[in-house]
């Protein structure tokens, strides 16, 4: 089969989850994979694929601009073709749920249909920084959950997320956040502690960042990836009205120390417990020779566990 993964990854953590997809179409099924950077724009036969997947990170409970403005882009295919839809977020709310709406309409539009729709938690980029321990979490349960995420595309069952009541409206009410995010984007500066590496300008996706007579020029194109913010080495850029919010460096993903480990986040608590505990069962069952939720619980709780016994419990439990 061959797939084509498109997605766009703010802060690297759609990336990582696009490409563990590929990995496990390529190693577990032999499928022929391309993967496409959405800011880099398209330039294949659409029909030459058999499955299509678009993913992202949602922006205010919708699809970032660039997502949309590329699916727009799409040339409509001659034939009907399986398509699925794959986004991450920091929390597990349901209101997630409405944000592929827009994209599966556009997708639908180009012959593509989606079928599957998948969401993952993985740590904020903005409003607060998850602390290392949820980061370790959150992606050591996305990689045991896409396995099984994959293997339900590849046995011809569908799932698409739940529906929200008037989910549509508030969906385009919330794109809001588009136009908000070029306004604000405008408000972008950098302080004292700026050492002109120029890192911002050369790795922004929309190319909103310039220098002009030696100072920077935030543009009107800013689509609040955070991308130029939390990869900052000086933390110099000041991202506007939402400075507060703002999430400096980069995740390590690695096991937490005992410290990291008691900064667990207390908002939306219950949230967070409900999603783990839903992931973990899932895990549990469709993984029955491995107790994986023991195991998912001791990545958090437990110092001992090393990244050497993670990747040996993934690998035991492949599928």
């Amino acid at each position: 089969m061959k797939i084509l993964l498109c997605y766009f990854s703010g802060t690297g953590n759609t990336e990582r989850v696009v490409k563990r997809y590929a990995e496990t179409f390529t190693t577990e099924y032999n499928d022929d994979v391309t993967l496409v950077k959405i800011e880099d724009g398209f330039n294949l036969d659409i029909n030459a694929f058999d499955l299509v997947g678009i993913g992202y990170p949602v922006h205010a409970f919708n699809a970032p601009s660039i997502v949309l403005d590329f699916c727009k882009s799409l040339p409509a295919a001659s034939k009907n073709i399986r398509a699925f839809i794959v986004n991450t977020s920091g929390e597990p709310l349901k209101l997630n749920n409405i944000s592929s709406l827009r994209t599966a309409k556009l997708l639908r539009q180009r012959n593509l249909f989606v079928t599957n729709e998948y969401h993952y938690c993985m740590p904020y980029n903005m409003i607060f920084r998850h602390s290392d321990a949820m980061a370790y979490r959150m992606w050591n349960t996305a990689q045991l959950l896409i396995p099984l995420d994959v293997k339900e595309m590849k046995d011809g069952k569908s799932r698409l997320l739940d529906p929200v009541f008037m989910g549509g409206f508030i969906a385009w009410i919330m794109r809001c956040e588009h136009w908000g995010g070029r306004l604000n984007g405008k408000q972008y500066k950098v302080d004292d502690k700026c050492v002109h590496c120029n890192k911002c300008i050369n790795i922004c996706p929309t190319h909103n960042i310039k220098v002009e007579n030696g100072e920077f020029k935030f543009g009107n194109n800013c689509i609040m990836c955070m991308r130029c913010a939390m990869s900052c080495g000086r933390d110099a850029i000041i991202t506007g009205w939402f400075n507060r919010w703002k999430v400096n460096g980069a995740y390590m993903f690695q096991k937490p120390t005992e410290e990291e480990r008691q900064k667990y986040n207390k908002m939306l608590t219950a949230a967070y417990a409900k999603y783990f505990e839903e992931c973990d069962l899932r895990i549990a069952t469709n993984y029955p020779t491995v107790i994986v939720r023991e195991a998912a619980a001791a990545e958090a709780a437990d110092a001992s566990l090393n990244t050497a016994d993670v990747e040996q419990t993934e690998a035991a439990v492949k599928i």
